[in-house]
């Protein structure tokens, strides 16, 4: 959404419930300095952010702290937690390069959790973190989701009409 006419964007601005675990991290700081309305709770899991507006969910980790052994570490007992939790949840596998352990560890992650509702992003730093989850929380949230909606509505409707197929269609049951 443009303003005036210019390329400035609206700010869009939204409730955040962040988990306890995050209150001094890069990304709660990112978040407040947009002027998001952020809560901090021990109710949600460790390493996680919720947009509730848009009920969706993110866990953030950074697999160069995990352990070798990832079975040990109670990695995955922790995602199957929170995909449990949360119906639409997305893990922010968060490391500035993605070498071999990096990408082996997405690869675990993702075979282990296939079929579920999770989806893993892999991003570099936190300003990724923070432009990913606004960007999907805001095409997710109530009002945005509607607009969204109609506009692919309207864009299917103008395919169609304009679409040589649909004339020619047209003509056989004229003819």
């Amino acid at each position: 959404m443009t303003t005036n006419g210019n390329d400035r964007t609206t700010q869009w601005k939204t409730t955040i419930i962040v988990s306890t675990s995050l209150q001094n991290h890069d990304t709660s700081r990112m978040l407040l300095a947009q002027h998001h309305r952020i809560r901090f709770s021990d109710a949600v899991k460790s390493g996680s952010i919720v947009f509730p507006q848009s009920g969706i969910a993110f866990l953030i980790i950074n697999p160069q702290e995990l352990p070798e052994n990832l079975e040990e570490a109670g990695l995955f007992d922790k995602i199957k937690k929170f995909v449990t939790v949360h119906r639409n949840s997305f893990l922010l596998l968060q490391a500035p390069f993605y070498g071999k352990k990096e990408l082996g560890i997405m690869s675990v992650i993702q075979h282990r959790f296939l079929g579920s509702n999770l989806r893993v992003l892999p991003v570099r730093n936190n300003t990724e973190i923070v432009k990913g989850m606004l960007t999907i929380a805001k095409a997710t949230s109530k009002p945005h989701v509607d607009s969204v909606r109609d506009r692919m509505s309207l864009a299917r409707a103008h395919i169609i009409e304009s679409s040589s197929v649909w004339e020619m269609l047209k003509d056989i049951k004229l003819g």
